[in-house]
């Protein structure tokens, strides 16, 4: 089988739910997760942690892949990496539906170095990818009737 990766996402986001930034209604926004850096990142996990003061229900902090608040932040930093006179406090107006979608476009940053998608032919031989076995194939006696 062959293995592709898939690629960074980058595009724009159309607001259902326009915001204030700066004195300009703002209908959408592009975004670029391939430009998150690490003072960026890091920035998101700050926000997302003070975000969380406070809450009763957050005792033990998820997997990066299953926490939902941090992929919402980190959907905002793949939009300030591209729009830096944007602030996360900027976005932290987005609401309704467009909430979801930012954070999609989090969750999609954290899935994507880890997600593969399996193409080419089923033949078992092995690929650059994948190395061939060391460990000698079981013997199995079948009995002939």
């Amino acid at each position: 089988m062959k293995e592709v990766t898939k690629n960074p996402i980058k595009g724009t986001l159309r607001l259902k739910n326009p915001i204030m930034i700066n004195g300009n209604e703002i209908t959408e926004v592009t975004y670029d997760s391939n430009e998150i850096d690490g003072i960026l990142f890091a920035t998101a996990e700050s926000k997302r942690k003070a975000a969380a003061v406070g809450r009763k229900d957050i005792s033990i902090a998820p997997a990066a892949e299953f926490d939902f608040s941090l992929h919402l932040y980190l959907g905002f930093a793949a939009i300030v990496a591209v729009n830096p006179s944007y602030d996360f406090s900027d976005l932290e107006r987005i609401k309704g539906h467009d909430v979801v979608e930012v954070m999609t476009i989090g969750r999609n940053f954290m899935l994507a170095s880890g997600e593969k998608t399996q193409t080419g032919d089923d033949s078992g031989e092995p690929t650059e990818t994948m190395p061939e076995s060391t460990t000698p194939a079981r013997q199995t006696s079948k009995k002939s009737e």
